[in-house]
């Protein structure tokens, strides 16, 4: 049985924590996905953490987890520069930058921020393939 303190903590955590479309959007959380969303949550204990993975909007198979949209809400930020506060989340997110994720466009806002626009930007539509293809 789960102790009182623990229950708070649990449902605190997830009220904090947005939900985010899962798998390119099938509803689905991978593997690499959960990672993130773990490792930013232990790192930066964000208010507010929306992760989507927008793999399926690039030239990746299905099912991939290689590019990410992220807001991390953080009183960690506070008094940070930009730059500060995406290395704090890349410090966090090493591995995975290091392997599986090929893109991460990282939103790192303070509290008082994100009640100014409480919203996930939205990424320009892929023009797939490389540069190489291209005429």
């Amino acid at each position: 049985m789960l102790s009182g303190q623990l229950v708070v903590r649990l449902f605190s955590m997830a009220s904090r924590v947005c939900m985010s479309r899962g798998s390119a959007g099938s509803g689905v959380i991978g593997p690499v996905e959960a990672a993130i969303r773990t490792k930013l949550e232990q790192a930066l204990n964000p208010e507010v953490l929306e992760l989507r993975n927008e793999s399926g909007g690039h030239a990746v198979p299905p099912g991939s987890e290689t590019h990410f949209r992220v807001a991390v809400v953080s009183s960690r930020f506070e008094g940070l520069s930009p730059l500060q506060r995406h290395r704090l989340v890349h410090a966090a997110l090493s591995e995975e930058l290091a392997g599986p994720v090929h893109a991460l466009a990282i939103q790192a806002r303070t509290p008082a921020q994100w009640r100014e626009n409480p919203q996930l930007d939205t990424s320009p539509p892929c023009l797939g393939g490389s540069k190489k293809s291209r005429t």
